[in-house]
């Protein structure tokens, strides 16, 4: 059936690209694509799901001359959340076709449940997941950097008054765009004193707000400023998108009359020009200066950043060479907030390079008081930052290099079942340590937020290092935890922070009780129990095995465990079960696991109790504990529905924690 259907769009494609004209302003040729790298739980369940997605977008942008659709699919797991949008000065056979050719580029990404294609007239993108309706730089695992594209040909005549007339749109576009009704800007400009008229566009995406409309744009502006005096240019991004051209695109009737929200600003462009060209000749002065400053200063300033604990501030340019550019040879993977590539620099060492972009204004200031911090973390389970390069919107982190890759690789990867039970349990220990490091025994309290298995790195001998701090927050030595918006990755997220925001270190604790499972078993914690009756995820189908007693059918088929190790491992898996427990009190600190592990647990006048459960796709609360609570819906948030009597076979802490999280108990038993 699904196969079917894949041949169906298909087929809608081919024929929809035919009613597209064949010049070279609507060539439906890709600019931007990615394919997800998270395969899908059950391939058939996710083809489906993105089938009907995609056809239920298609029909509503071939109706009522929409621009702009979303759909989404939740049958059977896998749901698939997706949108379209085209620009304004398309008709809607140009956008249905320009949406055609997007599904037929993405028609080959089964690898993973998440995917976009770019094209000049219209975007395609599905994920697993649907917080970019809102915001569309909201993503799960990993950041998605701005695109700016330069055309290769400079103005041909007068490349001042070319630079100032495009600098002068750029800016009139960038302050009506987040004012206009549908986020959509058309304009054109006539270039003094020629015979030419400059056009331009700017796009936001519709559902998102006026805010963060403004950022995207504004960060728009200055790529394509970058690009100047050359004739066109292009800004990417998953939040708008930005073009001009000295040859035109759209139709000179398609324009938007822009006058009323430029607030009373001159329209004079020989006035704006004027002013724009001697502010561009200063800062063209202040620029040269500040460079050649730097570059007899040095390329690496470490003598400048003395309280960066010899971390290197290294010069940009170097680490583009060090990168071949931020090749796709040189690419390892994907982090939160960016890519990493690896590098070999001057003295031969090899490092990895995290390239991270941002776009708000206090961005830099919040990422080098970040890097500050991470460099003065010394740990031996702790990736170390060896440097840092902040110039303008590049910001980059060099890091150590593991060569094993990340932890992820060994469980389910293309190396699954290499790890022996020693290599296993040490790199559990060094979790932990790592861990207690941060929560306890440096001068701050930090909370790591997104401990996982892609985020646990292995050097040459297999010891572990945590990485990633791009989601690191303080908490505060005063108090027991701070509220704060999620962000993680759901399936290692504590239930009191996926629904609350409640965030403690007892978040990174529950975080770490998952990956004991998935080093234990093999799994991923987002695997259901398929070959079962249940559909168990893996926290669940732990429990369940150890209510029954049957602690070593959890085990890795992969592993050769013998009767030495067997005790030590069932008690290891108790440890996880006893971090990942709710209400929150009855987790352990890191540093108490720390001292379980070498022995074994020790539960003292603790008991275990059932996990809270969350039903990963709706987001809510699936039961609490086997003492009275089940099928919560967690999406009420309702305190008044606690009521005393609502509540009658549950104690005292039992109620107080329940109402902390504010929780809708359906049922009672």
């Amino acid at each position: 059936m699904a196969v079917l259907v894949v041949m169906f769009i298909l087929f809608l494609v081919k024929s929809g690209a035919a009613q597209l004209n064949n010049t070279e302003n609507n060539l439906n040729i890709p600019i931007r694509s990615f394919c997800g790298r998270n395969p899908p739980i059950v391939l058939s369940s996710f083809i489906n799901n993105r089938n009907s997605t995609l056809a239920e977008i298609r029909r509503q942008l071939s109706s009522n001359d929409g621009f702009y659709a979303t759909a989404q699919s939740l049958t059977e797991g896998d749901s698939v959340f997706g949108a379209a949008q085209c620009r304004n000065y398309l008709s809607t056979a140009q956008c249905v076709a320009c949406f055609d050719a997007g599904v037929s580029e993405l028609a080959s990404c089964i690898t993973g449940n998440g995917a976009y294609v770019f094209f000049d007239n219209c975007f395609v993108r599905y994920e697993n997941y649907d917080n970019f309706y809102k915001d569309p730089n909201v993503v799960e695992d990993a950041g998605i950097t701005p695109l700016g594209i330069c055309g290769n040909q400079t103005a041909y005549q007068s490349e001042t008054i070319f630079r100032q007339t495009v600098d002068a749109l750029l800016a009139d576009i960038k302050d009506a765009t987040p004012k206009t009704k549908n986020f959509y800007v058309a304009s054109t400009r006539k270039i003094t004193n020629e015979n030419a008229t400059l056009y331009a566009i700017a796009q936001c995406v519709k559902d998102t707000t006026q805010a963060i409309c403004q950022n995207c744009i504004s960060t728009a502006y200055s790529y394509l400023s970058n690009c100047l005096p050359n004739t066109q240019g292009r800004f990417i991004n998953m939040g708008c998108f930005a073009r001009y051209s000295e040859t035109p695109f759209f139709n000179d009737n398609q324009t938007i009359d822009i006058t009323s929200f430029l607030k009373g600003r001159s329209s004079n462009v020989a006035v704006i020009a004027g002013a724009v060209g001697g502010v561009c000749l200063l800062l063209i002065m202040i620029v040269f200066l500040l460079w050649f400053r730097k570059r007899k200063n040095s390329k690496k300033k470490e003598q400048d950043t003395p309280d960066l604990n010899g971390a290197i501030n290294y010069n940009y340019k170097d680490l583009q060479l060090a990168t071949k550019d931020f090749s796709k040879e040189n690419f390892l993977g994907k982090g939160g907030f960016g890519e990493v590539f690896k590098a070999i620099l001057d003295d031969k060492s090899v490092v990895a390079v995290k390239k991270i972009e941002v776009e708000y204004a206090k961005a830099k200031e919040e990422f080098e008081n970040e890097v500050k911090l991470i460099c003065n973390v010394q740990h031996r389970n702790l990736l170390r930052l060896l440097g840092w390069s902040s110039e303008e919107s590049h910001l980059l982190l060099v890091l150590e290099y593991m060569p094993n890759g990340s932890l992820d690789r060994f469980l389910w990867g293309p190396r699954r079942g290499t790890l022996n039970w020693k290599q296993r349990y040490d790199i559990i220990f060094g979790i932990a340590r790592g861990l207690a490091h941060l929560h306890n025994e440096f001068h701050v309290k930090i909370v790591h937020r997104d401990i996982k298995s892609s985020n646990i790195l292995l050097d040459h001998d297999f010891q572990p290092k945590i990485a990633d701090f791009g989601l690191a927050r303080f908490q505060p030595e005063d108090k027991s935890h701070v509220s704060t918006k999620f962000a993680g990755t759901l399936g290692y997220t504590a239930p009191e922070y996926a629904l609350r925001g409640i965030l403690s270190e007892k978040v990174d604790t529950y975080s770490f009780g998952i990956v004991i499972l998935e080093i234990i078993s093999g799994r991923r914690c987002t695997d259901t129990n398929s070959d079962k009756p249940s559909m168990d995820y893996l926290l669940e189908h732990a429990w369940k095995l150890y209510e029954s007693k049957k602690h070593f059918e959890f085990i890795d088929e992969t592993l050769d465990v013998n009767q030495n190790h067997e005790q030590h491992l069932m008690q290891i898996i108790e440890i996880a079960l006893l971090c990942t427990q709710s209400p929150v009190s009855k987790r352990p600190t890191m540093s108490e696991v720390v001292s379980m592990l070498p022995n074994g647990l020790s539960l003292g006048n603790r008991q275990l109790t059932r996990p809270t459960l969350i039903d990963l796709e709706r987001r809510v609360l699936v039961s609490y504990t086997t003492r009275g609570i089940t099928n919560h819906n967690a999406s009420g948030m309702q305190h008044e529905l606690l009521a005393k009597e609502k509540l009658p076979n549950l104690n005292e802490e039992d109620k107080l924690d329940v109402m902390e999280k504010g929780m809708n108990v359906a049922t009672v038993e």
